[in-house]
């Protein structure tokens, strides 16, 4: 198969459309699996799996009422992809008078459905010479955008409210865990709001900053004929050294400054002088993809409903209080 086939496969905004479909139930399915995982891993801790499940909860139910009020996942009604792509199809068999029965098939079926793996490569091949299909492709497959700088930083600051949420959910959710319990102390909730710092800093907020900010500046030197025009892979090695350069290094000492300068006077503790929280590679992992792939700056929208489900563990991190220079 090639990857040409496989990315205008996953890219169809009908697919897309049904994949956020699917992302509530992904998303607790995967909250669900990691509050038991965690709690296995804890199991000599008294009411760790009540505590995970009121966090997962919390992330879960936040999540998923922002999305719907704040409409943090930028897609289109599933009418309205259906009546543009058929109006689309509708009017190029009636320009082109087309005969071909096989060809009639996979454009009538793309009206409402997606394409299949098998049938984008014939549709392709079939259409190879006409020079008018480039309209109605970017009507069945989504379109790569070239975003201005306003466009970019407005994408940026939806994605980082769509991170943001299930870290204060989780921060949240975890000290009503500990209150619930009985477990409640104010270093455990000074724990739960440093981590959430860090995520939200380190892993979400300056990454996006920072792939926007390299992305930005790399197709102005490319338009200037400075750098060569950016291709796909060139994008995405862009992408990750902005997110990399201010997210992961940048973000990690921000956190990590704040928790020492703000939070832990307000919580009546000493300043620490170690790094409280160190990046690991799960850190990298994490966020790195979500904004590569999401379509908002490179085009490439197919991973936007599940990042949700991405952003669920930096949130549960929060909640947990979670800080791997503090293991025991």
């Amino acid at each position: 198969m090639k990857i040409q086939t496989l990315a205008k496969y996953i890219d169809q905004p009908l697919l897309i459309n049904k994949l956020n479909k699917q992302m509530p139930k992904v998303l607790v399915a995967s909250a669900g699996l990691l509050a038991l995982a965690d709690a296995k891993k804890h199991g000599n801790e008294k009411h760790k799996l009540l505590k995970n499940m009121i966090i997962a909860t919390s992330i879960v139910a936040a999540t998923l009422f922002s999305i719907k009020k704040m409409k943090l996942i930028d897609l289109f009604p599933l009418k309205e992809i259906i009546k543009k792509q058929t109006d689309a199809v509708d009017k190029y068999i009636n320009k082109k008078n087309i005969k071909d029965n096989s060809l009639l098939s996979i454009l009538n079926k793309s009206k409402a459905n997606h394409l299949s793996l098998e049938e984008i490569p014939v549709l392709f091949e079939k259409l190879k010479n006409d020079s008018d299909r480039t309209v109605l492709f970017k009507t069945l497959f989504s379109e790569n955008k070239n975003l201005t700088s306003a466009e970019i930083f407005s994408e940026i600051k939806r994605l980082s409210v769509l991170g943001l949420v299930p870290v204060a959910s989780g921060i949240a959710g975890g000290i009503l865990a500990d209150t619930a319990t009985g477990t409640f102390s104010s270093e455990n909730a000074a724990n739960k709001v440093k981590e959430g710092f860090y995520q939200y800093f380190a892993n979400i907020f300056l990454c996006n900053v920072g792939a926007g900010a390299a992305l930005f500046g790399a197709e102005n030197l490319a338009r200037k004929k400075i750098l060569k025009p950016l291709t796909p892979a060139n994008k995405l090695f862009v992408i990750l050294t902005g997110i990399t350069a201010t997210g992961i290094v940048g973000g990690s000492y921000i956190a990590n400054f704040l928790s020492q300068k703000i939070i832990n006077p307000l919580f009546n503790q000493k300043k620490q002088k170690r790094f409280e929280r160190k990046p690991e590679p799960l850190d990298i992992a994490l966020h790195s993809d979500d904004i590569a792939t999401a379509g908002v700056l490179s085009g490439v929208k197919w991973i936007e409903p599940m990042l949700p489900v991405m952003y669920f563990l930096s949130g549960f991190r929060a909640g947990t209080g979670y800080r791997n220079n503090l293991k025991q």
